[in-house]
């Protein structure tokens, strides 16, 4: 199967889905855990992450802070806040809604 890039809408619940379980990330970090736990289907481009990155952090679901890596190369970290908490149940229960629905239709064509 070719990859593809992350469903389009789906972007910021994966991102916030993986800063609240793992914690704070860099972008590069972020585009490997989705490439790894999707067996490597889903494909994120940095032209896609990073300008969800800055909408997200402009409206207040992430954070985001430089700090130097083990390998002394600045990296800008971000972590989840609590009303990116609050908006990732709102984008789990969007999303599991659309897949239900999306079943559903599959099963009766």
């Amino acid at each position: 199967m070719r990859k593809q890039d992350a469903l389009q809408g789906s972007l910021p619940l994966l991102v916030l889905k993986i800063l609240a379980r793992r914690g704070p990330l860099h972008g590069y970090g972020m585009t490997a855990h989705i490439e790894r736990m999707s067996d490597e289907v889903l494909r994120v481009e940095e032209g896609s992450l990073y300008p969800a990155l800055h909408r997200m952090e402009e409206d207040g679901w992430i954070r985001a802070k430089w700090v130097t890596t083990e390998n002394r190369r600045r990296a800008r970290m971000y972590e989840v806040t609590a009303a990116g908490r609050k908006q990732l149940e709102a984008e789990e229960g969007r999303w599991r809604a659309v897949t239900a629905a999306v079943d559903q239709v599959l099963g009766q064509a």
